[in-house]
């Protein structure tokens, strides 16, 4: 259903029932205008209403007034944590899978930072608890999973990236798209992974499968993270290029370099 209905362009524009919807977990958002629009503190009390849990909405409500400042994210992750907080010390694993299933798309990426910032799964466990959020329908949960777990890879590289570079291969283009997305030396809306930008060869294992992806989801963050590179390593980006228009002269691989040398041609 949610696939097929259009969001509105302005947030002025949403219906107020599809407002409502949201804000009571009805409903997953259509695109990024009614994702902003959502008012995550409103969500989280009808969400504990619903489910019997008022008593978690306190403390979690407070957390979040104290932040310095108050985006979708940081309301998103201060939300996450409080919940995987108060699970943990009420023993409340029912409720945490229940989040994770949750109709709203805004909840599971609640329940995404439950999994990523779980201090007591190894980073093992937290990639394999990750990959369903990675293969969700909706992209305000995929873009957010990465987020909760880029810490991990960044502080454990070499094991992110030999882990990662296993889901280069998977069936779900989403998955694909996570191994690059997650590993960008950049990246957006978060912090810089410096080894990757010093030595963006390391990356290889996950980029060198994905040069030729047919998926564009996947095209997009594979050039995505060689432009990323190209900021501090630009004659490595460049030469890579070379190399793979010479061996896989594919479209798809055209379409990626194109992207990957933008900043450089500029």
């Amino acid at each position: 259903m949610t696939e097929k209905r259009k969001g509105a362009r302005s947030i002025k524009d949403i219906p107020e029932g599809i407002l409502e919807q949201l804000n009571r977990g009805e409903l997953e958002t259509a695109n990024l205008t009614e994702w902003l629009a959502v008012d995550q503190k409103l969500l989280l009390e009808n969400l504990l209403q619903q489910n019997g849990r008022t008593e978690y909405l306190k403390p979690i409500v407070e957390n979040v007034n104290q932040l310095k400042k108050k985006t979708v994210n940081t309301i998103n992750e201060t939300i996450g944590m409080g919940l995987l907080h108060l699970t943990d010390q009420n023993q409340d694993q029912a409720f945490l899978l229940m989040l994770s299933r949750h109709q709203a798309d805004l909840v599971r990426c609640w329940a995404a930072y439950t999994v990523g910032r779980n201090t007591a799964a190894d980073l093992k466990q937290k990639l394999e608890n990750i990959q369903p959020f990675a293969s969700d329908c909706h992209f305000g949960v995929r873009e957010i999973c990465w987020m909760t777990v880029r810490p991990d890879i960044s502080k454990n590289l070499t094991e992110s990236l030999s882990i990662l570079s296993g889901w280069t291969s998977h069936k779900d283009e989403n998955i694909r798209r996570f191994a690059s997305e997650s590993t960008r030396p950049r990246g957006v809306w978060c912090e810089h992974i410096p080894e990757l930008k010093q030595n963006p060869g390391l990356g290889l294992v996950i980029l060198e499968p994905l040069r030729s992806d047919s998926s564009k989801y996947v095209q997009d963050s594979v050039g995505n993270w060689l432009n990323d590179a190209s900021k501090s390593q630009p004659e490595f980006v460049t030469e890579i290029c070379d190399e793979w228009l010479r061996e896989s002269p594919t479209k798809e691989t055209q379409y990626i370099v194109k992207k990957a040398l933008r900043t450089i041609h500029k």
